[in-house]
């Protein structure tokens, strides 16, 4: 614990900003770290080239250690991922991305903000409670792990407005 707390005094505050083409390997490896099929980072570079999509990154001090993406339709959107570095959890750091791009989502026009997540992921499905999220569907076996087993993914909702 004292280890995480001075690197939070040397580090600074968290900022929460628009990523770039230059974060996307980084943006690659946190997501290879969080997520069984992990995206490379051609796809992220790709994802920052459109227009309908926004991707935030989280910095500690000089240190990216999050990002939250999400894909704009209209008046709304789908967080297709959101993933804070493991040595950085349980802090509040999630909650304060996710609601930094949800901020940013608002200021865009949606009105309406849909992600899906894995059923039994309790500190994701936490985050998301606690922000306003609420469960509208599920997908069984939606989600293939590297062993093959097959895991449910609930579908949430939020209205911004």
């Amino acid at each position: 614990m004292i280890g995480w707390l001075s690197e939070w005094w040397r580090g600074g505050t968290a900022a929460v900003e628009p990523a770039s083409a230059r974060d996307a390997a980084r943006l690659a490896q946190l997501h290879g770290a969080s997520f069984a099929h992990g995206w490379g980072e051609g796809e992220f570079e790709s994802m920052m080239s459109e227009r309908n999509t926004l991707v935030h990154r989280l910095r500690l001090g000089r240190k990216t250690i999050g990002f939250a993406v999400s894909r704009i339709g209209a008046d709304e959107a789908e967080i297709l991922s959101i993933a804070v570095d493991q040595g950085s959890r349980g802090r509040g750091l999630s909650r304060t991305l996710l609601m930094t791009h949800l901020g940013h989502l608002a200021g865009r026009g949606v009105r309406t903000i849909f992600l899906e997540v894995e059923e039994n992921n309790q500190p994701a499905r936490r985050l998301y409670d606690r922000a306003g999220f609420m469960v509208v569907g599920r997908r069984e076996r939606y989600y293939k792990q590297p062993n093959g087993e097959q895991l449910n993914a609930l579908l949430m909702r939020r209205d911004l407005s």
